[in-house]
Protein backbone atom coordinates (compact mmCIF):
# COMPACT_ATOMS: atom_id res chain seq x y z
CA UNK A 1 0.00 0.00 0.00
CA UNK A 2 1.53 3.61 -0.63
CA UNK A 3 0.84 6.99 1.08
CA UNK A 4 -0.49 9.79 -2.15
CA UNK A 5 -1.18 13.30 -1.65
CA UNK A 6 -3.49 14.52 -3.91
CA UNK A 7 -4.04 18.36 -4.71
CA UNK A 8 -7.28 20.09 -5.13
CA UNK A 9 -9.45 16.96 -3.34
CA UNK A 10 -11.95 18.26 -1.07
CA UNK A 11 -14.49 17.78 -4.37
CA UNK A 12 -14.87 16.77 -7.98
CA UNK A 13 -12.38 13.99 -9.51
CA UNK A 14 -9.62 14.63 -6.59
CA UNK A 15 -12.53 13.79 -4.03
CA UNK A 16 -13.75 10.58 -5.89
CA UNK A 17 -9.74 9.77 -6.81
CA UNK A 18 -9.20 9.83 -2.70
CA UNK A 19 -12.13 7.98 -2.02
CA UNK A 20 -11.40 4.91 -4.97
CA UNK A 21 -7.90 4.78 -3.34
CA UNK A 22 -9.23 5.12 0.49
CA UNK A 23 -10.99 2.55 -0.64
CA UNK A 24 -8.39 0.27 -1.82
CA UNK A 25 -6.38 0.15 1.47
CA UNK A 26 -3.88 3.70 0.42
CA UNK A 27 -2.97 6.11 2.92
CA UNK A 28 -4.04 9.15 1.44
CA UNK A 29 -3.49 12.59 2.12
CA UNK A 30 -6.13 15.21 0.64
CA UNK A 31 -5.13 19.05 -0.32
CA UNK A 32 -7.26 21.29 -0.11
CA UNK A 33 -7.54 25.25 0.00
CA UNK A 34 -10.07 25.79 2.21
CA UNK A 35 -9.72 24.10 6.00
CA UNK A 36 -13.03 23.69 6.29
CA UNK A 37 -14.15 22.43 3.35
CA UNK A 38 -10.90 19.60 3.21
CA UNK A 39 -11.80 18.73 6.99
CA UNK A 40 -15.02 17.57 6.28
CA UNK A 41 -13.56 16.08 3.14
CA UNK A 42 -11.24 13.87 4.73
CA UNK A 43 -13.23 13.19 7.81
CA UNK A 44 -15.94 11.23 5.26
CA UNK A 45 -13.38 9.78 3.20
CA UNK A 46 -11.30 8.36 6.70
CA UNK A 47 -8.19 10.30 4.97
CA UNK A 48 -5.77 13.12 6.33
CA UNK A 49 -6.53 16.35 6.20
CA UNK A 50 -3.27 18.46 4.13
CA UNK A 51 -4.10 22.00 3.75
CA UNK A 52 -2.66 22.71 0.20
CA UNK A 53 -2.87 25.74 -1.46
CA UNK A 54 -0.59 25.01 -4.73
CA UNK A 55 0.01 29.10 -5.74
CA UNK A 56 1.15 29.72 -1.94
CA UNK A 57 5.67 28.96 -1.69
CA UNK A 58 4.73 28.76 2.43
CA UNK A 59 1.74 26.88 1.75
CA UNK A 60 3.67 24.11 -0.16
CA UNK A 61 6.42 23.90 2.56
CA UNK A 62 4.08 23.60 5.18
CA UNK A 63 2.51 20.41 3.68
CA UNK A 64 5.82 19.17 2.67
CA UNK A 65 7.02 19.55 5.82
CA UNK A 66 4.10 17.74 7.70
CA UNK A 67 3.95 14.91 5.24
CA UNK A 68 7.85 14.38 6.03
CA UNK A 69 7.11 14.45 9.48
CA UNK A 70 4.50 11.56 9.47
CA UNK A 71 7.26 9.72 7.48
CA UNK A 72 7.05 10.03 3.41
CA UNK A 73 5.71 9.68 -0.05
CA UNK A 74 5.17 7.58 -2.55
CA UNK A 75 2.62 8.86 -5.25
CA UNK A 76 2.11 12.89 -5.90
CA UNK A 77 -1.39 13.62 -8.42
CA UNK A 78 -1.39 16.68 -9.16
CA UNK A 79 -5.08 17.37 -9.65
CA UNK A 80 -5.70 21.21 -8.27
CA UNK A 81 -6.52 23.25 -11.68
CA UNK A 82 -9.11 25.64 -13.09
CA UNK A 83 -10.37 26.77 -16.37
CA UNK A 84 -11.21 30.17 -15.93
CA UNK A 85 -14.86 30.32 -17.76
CA UNK A 86 -16.93 33.57 -17.72
CA UNK A 87 -19.44 34.29 -14.38
CA UNK A 88 -22.19 32.90 -17.13
CA UNK A 89 -20.29 29.73 -17.91
CA UNK A 90 -18.92 31.08 -21.43
CA UNK A 91 -15.49 30.26 -22.53
CA UNK A 92 -13.09 33.11 -23.47
CA UNK A 93 -12.09 33.02 -27.10
CA UNK A 94 -9.03 34.21 -28.51
CA UNK A 95 -10.41 37.47 -29.30
CA UNK A 96 -11.12 38.28 -26.09
CA UNK A 97 -8.36 36.67 -24.00
CA UNK A 98 -5.88 38.52 -22.26
CA UNK A 99 -2.50 37.85 -20.97
CA UNK A 100 -3.85 39.13 -17.42
CA UNK A 101 -7.14 37.10 -17.57
CA UNK A 102 -4.53 33.39 -18.68
CA UNK A 103 -2.49 34.28 -15.69
CA UNK A 104 -4.17 32.33 -13.12
CA UNK A 105 -5.08 29.63 -15.32
CA UNK A 106 -1.28 29.07 -15.74
CA UNK A 107 -0.23 29.82 -11.87
CA UNK A 108 -2.67 26.99 -11.23
CA UNK A 109 -2.27 24.09 -13.68
CA UNK A 110 1.59 25.02 -14.26
CA UNK A 111 2.89 26.88 -12.10
CA UNK A 112 1.57 24.88 -9.14
CA UNK A 113 2.28 21.93 -10.43
CA UNK A 114 6.07 22.51 -10.69
CA UNK A 115 6.22 24.37 -7.33
CA UNK A 116 4.46 21.17 -5.45
CA UNK A 117 6.41 18.20 -7.92
CA UNK A 118 9.73 20.32 -6.88
CA UNK A 119 8.94 19.95 -3.21
CA UNK A 120 8.02 16.96 -3.34
CA UNK A 121 10.74 15.58 -5.19
CA UNK A 122 13.20 14.73 -2.55
CA UNK A 123 10.31 12.61 -0.49
CA UNK A 124 9.46 10.64 -3.83
CA UNK A 125 12.85 9.69 -4.62
CA UNK A 126 13.06 8.13 -1.26
CA UNK A 127 9.98 5.58 -2.17
CA UNK A 128 10.43 2.51 -3.19
CA UNK A 129 8.05 2.90 -6.58
CA UNK A 130 7.73 6.96 -6.62
CA UNK A 131 4.66 7.85 -9.18
CA UNK A 132 3.51 11.08 -10.40
CA UNK A 133 0.20 11.53 -11.90
CA UNK A 134 -0.82 15.02 -13.68
CA UNK A 135 -4.27 15.33 -14.58
CA UNK A 136 -3.87 16.98 -18.11
CA UNK A 137 -6.65 17.57 -20.75
CA UNK A 138 -7.90 16.08 -23.95
CA UNK A 139 -7.57 19.92 -25.21
CA UNK A 140 -3.57 19.54 -24.59
CA UNK A 141 -3.23 17.48 -27.72
CA UNK A 142 -2.13 19.57 -30.23
CA UNK A 143 -3.20 16.59 -32.42
CA UNK A 144 -6.64 16.67 -31.58
CA UNK A 145 -7.34 20.32 -31.19
CA UNK A 146 -6.23 20.51 -35.14
CA UNK A 147 -8.43 17.50 -36.20
CA UNK A 148 -11.24 19.20 -38.09
CA UNK A 149 -14.86 18.10 -37.57
CA UNK A 150 -13.87 17.24 -33.64
CA UNK A 151 -15.12 18.23 -30.25
CA UNK A 152 -11.52 19.38 -29.21
CA UNK A 153 -11.55 21.48 -32.93
CA UNK A 154 -14.48 23.25 -32.10
CA UNK A 155 -13.51 24.28 -28.50
CA UNK A 156 -12.62 28.25 -28.86
CA UNK A 157 -10.53 28.79 -25.71
CA UNK A 158 -7.27 29.87 -25.40
CA UNK A 159 -5.96 29.68 -21.86
CA UNK A 160 -7.05 26.33 -20.73
CA UNK A 161 -5.89 24.40 -23.06
CA UNK A 162 -2.55 26.56 -23.44
CA UNK A 163 -2.02 25.32 -19.67
CA UNK A 164 -2.92 22.15 -19.89
CA UNK A 165 -0.23 21.75 -22.82
CA UNK A 166 2.47 23.63 -21.02
CA UNK A 167 1.19 20.64 -18.13
CA UNK A 168 2.32 17.90 -20.71
CA UNK A 169 5.66 19.39 -21.58
CA UNK A 170 6.55 19.77 -18.00
CA UNK A 171 5.41 15.77 -17.56
CA UNK A 172 7.53 14.64 -20.15
CA UNK A 173 10.62 16.05 -19.37
CA UNK A 174 10.32 15.28 -15.51
CA UNK A 175 10.05 12.12 -16.73
CA UNK A 176 13.23 12.24 -18.94
CA UNK A 177 15.12 13.89 -15.77
CA UNK A 178 13.97 11.20 -13.46
CA UNK A 179 13.68 7.79 -15.28
CA UNK A 180 13.15 5.60 -10.98
CA UNK A 181 9.89 7.91 -11.16
CA UNK A 182 6.21 6.87 -12.97
CA UNK A 183 5.53 10.01 -14.30
CA UNK A 184 2.64 10.25 -16.44
CA UNK A 185 0.02 12.90 -17.66
CA UNK A 186 -4.15 12.07 -18.00
CA UNK A 187 -6.84 12.78 -19.75
CA UNK A 188 -10.14 11.88 -17.47
CA UNK A 189 -12.54 13.02 -20.06
CA UNK A 190 -15.41 15.88 -19.75
CA UNK A 191 -16.54 15.20 -16.52
CA UNK A 192 -18.96 17.27 -14.62
CA UNK A 193 -17.79 18.90 -11.71
CA UNK A 194 -17.86 23.02 -11.04
CA UNK A 195 -14.48 23.31 -12.94
CA UNK A 196 -16.96 23.40 -15.89
CA UNK A 197 -19.74 24.22 -14.28
CA UNK A 198 -20.96 20.89 -14.39
CA UNK A 199 -21.25 20.85 -18.12
CA UNK A 200 -19.25 17.47 -18.41
CA UNK A 201 -21.21 14.50 -19.82
CA UNK A 202 -18.99 11.73 -17.57
CA UNK A 203 -19.72 11.66 -13.94
CA UNK A 204 -16.63 11.87 -11.48
CA UNK A 205 -16.84 7.68 -11.54
CA UNK A 206 -16.12 7.67 -14.80
CA UNK A 207 -13.58 10.66 -14.93
CA UNK A 208 -11.42 9.13 -11.98
CA UNK A 209 -10.79 6.12 -13.51
CA UNK A 210 -7.40 6.74 -15.62
CA UNK A 211 -6.40 8.77 -12.60
CA UNK A 212 -6.83 5.90 -10.01
CA UNK A 213 -5.26 3.58 -12.32
CA UNK A 214 -2.42 5.40 -12.87
CA UNK A 215 -2.11 6.25 -9.23
CA UNK A 216 -1.12 2.47 -8.75
CA UNK A 217 0.91 1.82 -11.36
CA UNK A 218 4.11 0.04 -10.47
CA UNK A 219 7.88 0.30 -11.16
CA UNK A 220 7.61 -1.57 -14.84
CA UNK A 221 4.36 0.89 -15.47
CA UNK A 222 4.78 3.53 -18.18
CA UNK A 223 7.13 7.20 -17.52
CA UNK A 224 6.51 10.19 -19.67
CA UNK A 225 3.03 9.15 -21.63
CA UNK A 226 -0.19 10.84 -21.88
CA UNK A 227 -3.15 8.43 -21.16
CA UNK A 228 -6.90 8.08 -20.98
CA UNK A 229 -8.84 4.98 -20.11
CA UNK A 230 -8.52 3.62 -23.42
CA UNK A 231 -4.87 3.84 -23.35
CA UNK A 232 -2.05 6.15 -25.07
CA UNK A 233 -2.96 9.33 -26.60
CA UNK A 234 -1.62 11.78 -29.14
CA UNK A 235 0.41 14.81 -28.05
Amino acid sequence: MTTTLITGANKGLGFETARRLVAAGHTVYLGSRDAERGRRAAEQLGARLLVLDVTDDASVSAALKAVEADGGLDVLVNNAGIEGRTPDGGVVGAAEVTAESMRPLFETNVLGVVRVTHAFLPLLRRSAAPVVVNVSSGLASLARVTAEGTPSYAYPGVAYPASKAALNMVTVQYAKAFPDIRINAVEPGYTATDLNMRTGTQTVEQGAEIIVRMAQIGPDGPTGGFFDVEGRLPW
